[in-house]
């Protein structure tokens, strides 16, 4: 078994690394080389811009890599929770936006020719308990009149068609939503900004960013300065460089993800005959989907514990006896891949981007980033070009979480809070 991410492991290497120096001037300087980063300095380069990328580590090592490959559409929260906070024509002009992030991945994936995969198979959220379907079809009637005639619901008694297992009471279908190889996906988008004249530094973290009196920003790596007249920051959970104000307001989670050996196909038909994503109705929610290689990809809030070898294979064993009680017929199959690490969430699960003191940001995408971040990227090219109306979260405040300093001391907490919600709802 690898303790590290199939998705990456299974993509090819990143060729578009930068011989040049980290020296000089540039239009714009991007912090980050995953999807969000990818991304928008394409989108930038598209737009003529001189970018220069620095990530701290390789392309889509951090929470890109870290992801089922799940394209889908929807709220990680209720839709008509999100209607009634929010009202609906926000919460249907944001729900949209999660439509939009699997059209701009569909657009980008046929324009630049990436071979990851890409198919529009639709998720499933399958109801856990008796009361999370009643709840579910109420949404899905709401949310078909005002927002998505797509959905539907499939009873109890027709689930078998869905999913091989005993476990749930019927589900939910979306139907835009897809999957994808996100590995090769992401290393896709990263050689497309390259092959437009993107510099992108692997191995480069940014520890400074210094505001210039003239306007634009200094941007200090171990490897070299430049003079950035923009900063994106696309960094996520990263607890590297000067980042305390972003660390104040992102709650970096665990998340956990085993992948099988390769099953037959007949063993697939049974367990999930249409191929869609499925994710279930608990707090500490568990998610799986099939590979491109036939492999069952099964994931998930194992944990509220940080990412070691260790932490990693005591949450592969939670996540393998979740799996098997799913599906029966996988306990002596072989688990091939086990890795996890952080993802970015916000309080409200909703993702954050804009502009602070010069510097511009979008990152916690909470669990729902593989769509999100690419549309985000695609996104904040314009606004950093002046158009600030097209950031659907504008208009959204991001104030620090109390007594977060970066180091998450509450998980364990939230964790134990999660798990008697899942016991008692």
């Amino acid at each position: 078994m690898k303790l590290e991410s199939y998705w990456l492991d299974t993509a090819p290497t990143f060729t578009g690394v930068s011989k040049e120096p980290v020296a000089g001037k540039a239009d714009v300087v991007i912090v980050g080389g995953g999807l969000t980063g990818a991304s928008a300095a394409l989108a930038l380069a598209k737009k003529g811009a001189r970018v220069v990328l620095c990530e701290a580590e390789t392309v889509g090592s951090a929470a890109s890599g870290r992801n089922g490959g799940m394209c889908n559409n929807g709220f990680a929260q209720d839709y008509a929770a999100m209607a009634a906070k929010l009202g609906v024509e926000t919460a249907n002009r944001l729900y949209h936006a999660f439509d939009a992030g699997v059209d701009t991945v569909e657009r980008l994936v046929r324009e630049e020719g990436i071979d990851c995969s890409f198919a529009r198979t639709g998720k499933l959220k399958l109801a856990a308990k008796p009361e999370h379907y009643d709840k579910l079809a109420r949404t899905q009637e709401l949310l078909a009149a005002q927002a998505d005639p797509e959905t539907r619901m499939v009873s109890r008694g027709d689930l078998p068609a869905e999913v091989g297992s005993q476990r749930y009471y019927g589900g939910m279908i979306f139907e835009k939503s897809a999957g994808m190889h996100v590995g090769r996906y992401v290393t896709g988008l990263a050689e497309a900004a390259a092959r437009r004249g993107v510099q992108i530094h692997q191995h480069t973290p940014v520890m400074g960013l210094r505001p210039l009196p003239g306007g634009g920003h200094e941007v200090t790596t171990p490897q070299g300065r430049i003079t950035a007249s923009q900063v994106l920051l696309a960094s996520g959970t990263s607890h590297v460089g000067p980042l305390g104000w972003i660390r104040r307001r992102i709650v970096p989670v665990g998340a956990f993800i085993i992948v099988t050996e390769p099953l037959p196909v007949e063993v697939l038909d049974r367990l999930l005959p249409t191929r869609r994503m499925t994710v279930d109705t608990k707090n500490l929610v568990n998610y799986c989907r099939v590979t491109p290689d036939n492999r069952l990809l099964y994931g998930g809030r194992a944990r509220f514990a940080v990412s070691n070898p260790k932490s990693d294979a005591e949450s592969g064993a939670i996540l393998r006896k979740s799996m098997v009680e799913m599906f029966p017929e996988l306990a002596d199959v072989r688990i091939d891949y086990c890795w996890g690490g952080m993802v970015d969430m916000t309080r409200d699960r909703l993702p954050r981007a804009g502009e602070r003191n010069g510097i511009f940001y979008s990152m916690g995408y909470s669990g729902h980033g593989t769509q999100m971040s690419t549309y985000m990227g695609t996104v904040m090219a314009e606004v950093m070009d002046g158009r600030t109306e097209l950031n659907p979260w504008k208009d959204f405040d991001w104030p620090a979480i109390p007594g977060h300093f970066g180091t998450p001391w509450f998980l364990p907490i939230v964790g134990a809070y999660y798990r008697l919600k899942d016991r008692f709802q």
